[in-house]
């Protein structure tokens, strides 16, 4: 079972931007969002968008004035990014290096879109999110997504289907490892000159719950703002006190 990073380079990073969906309507929902909860520049205006893919959330960032350093560890991802969003600073390097990108401190970290359970233990999750808890302004916001895998699919629910066009189909398969873990299995299908190819490649993923990461926040003195189940990811908003 690969790694993440080894899954995006071989196989997922070439059809992510087209697997998210549409990005001008993904921008103004993510708009939306921050709009909602307040989430404005203020201070150092620094915002730091770890796991950025392809600049959905950093383009959404940058057009409410924050200066945006989006992280990613897929170059490919990063290119697409600098095409979209022209005014974000980029980094390819691991979400794990947060430090590196806290000075002056951000008052904005963002971790959007399943990133955190791409890392490899939830020890390492722990680690993470000490790092940006300690690397976030005083008065600044952590801001969380993840799919709470705690739950397990059976039968035949565990084949979702993501998406599909005239010239590609896509989708995965659920394995349930054990508590920690569970396997990813991508299915893509694409229509060549030689007709329809598949390509399949497998990863592993933390089924994080959701009460295990509130309580990582609170013992790092962030407030819970916001702590909900929002379009199938559960999404946090804390602040630092």
């Amino acid at each position: 079972m690969k790694s993440a990073f080894d899954h995006y380079e071989e196989h997922l990073g070439h059809v992510y931007s087209w697997m998210a969906g549409d990005y001008q309507m993904k921008t103004h929902d993510f708009l939306d969002f921050l709009k909602e909860n307040k989430i404005l520049p203020h201070g150092s205006g620094i915002a730091l968008d770890l796991g950025s893919g392809h600049g959905i959330q950093s383009f959404g960032l940058s057009e409410l004035g924050f200066h945006v350093k989006a992280v990613d560890f897929n170059a490919n991802l990063i290119k697409e990014l600098e095409n979209n969003c022209p005014k974000v600073e980029t980094f390819v390097d691991d979400i794990l290096n947060v430090e590196k990108f806290s000075t002056p401190a951000p008052v904005l970290i963002l971790c959007w879109g399943d990133t955190l359970t791409h890392l490899n233990s939830f020890e390492e999750v722990e680690i993470f999110l000490s790092d940006c808890s300690r690397c976030v302004a005083s008065g600044g916001l952590l801001v969380l997504s993840f799919r709470n895998y705690t739950f397990e699919l059976c039968g035949d629910n565990r084949f979702i289907p993501v998406k599909s066009d005239e010239n590609r189909i896509m989708t995965c398969f659920l394995e349930y490892v054990d508590k920690n873990y569970l396997s990813v299995t991508d299915i893509v299908y694409e229509k060549r000159e030689i007709g329809w190819q598949q390509s399949v490649s497998s990863y592993k993923k933390l089924r994080l719950a959701p009460c295990d990461i509130e309580g990582l926040l609170h013992s790092n003195n962030m407030k819970l703002l916001l702590s909900k189940p929002i379009n199938g990811f559960y999404t946090i908003i804390a602040q630092k006190e």
